[in-house]
């Protein structure tokens, strides 16, 4: 890693201005390569993105098997919602939910906040060492159990992938 530019961000950067501009074109590539660098400079310290062993089993992990799980989880939250549209006087219990994560990585948490905010019905609003706070259209119970049961098998497939 460079001091001024870390290498790994400048990578990720670039490939993915290439896969959102879907052009060979000499200047879009040489503006990417500008804005790839910049961004790899001012952001080196705040990212640590690693090419290591582990890296390609993570993305299988991510893709082939995070995100089907994610979709899922999506639909099912999508349907729950759609329904208690459809049937307005369906028992409604929202409230905000301490939840506790085994998750290390401040990715990791980062993931899983974002993947429970991305689900409709729940919104992660702020994340605490090992705790993350989050509001949930139907609390279904306050217990570990309850709670683990609304966001375990995710947090379980993310601790495959980035721990």
């Amino acid at each position: 890693e460079g001091s001024c530019m870390n290498f790994s961000v400048f990578i990720v950067s670039f490939f993915t201005w290439l896969l959102l501009t879907w052009s060979i074109d000499v200047q879009e590539v040489i503006m990417g390569l500008i804005v790839s660098v910049v961004v790899s400079m001012v952001f080196r310290k705040y990212y640590n993105i690693r090419f290591d062993g582990k890296f390609f089993v993570r993305l299988f992990k991510f893709l082939f098997i995070y995100i089907p799980v994610f979709i899922w989880e999506m639909i099912k939250a999508n349907l729950d919602v759609a329904s208690r549209v459809i049937v307005p006087d369906m028992r409604l219990k929202p409230g905000f939910v301490k939840v506790k994560t085994e998750m290390k990585t401040d990715v990791g948490k980062l993931m899983l906040a974002n993947s429970i905010t991305l689900t409709p019905g729940t919104i992660t609003f702020d994340i605490s060492d090992d705790e993350l706070y989050v509001h949930w259209i139907d609390v279904a119970g306050t217990d570990e159990q309850s709670k683990h049961s609304f966001y375990g098998r995710l947090e379980r497939v993310l601790k495959g992938v980035f721990e």
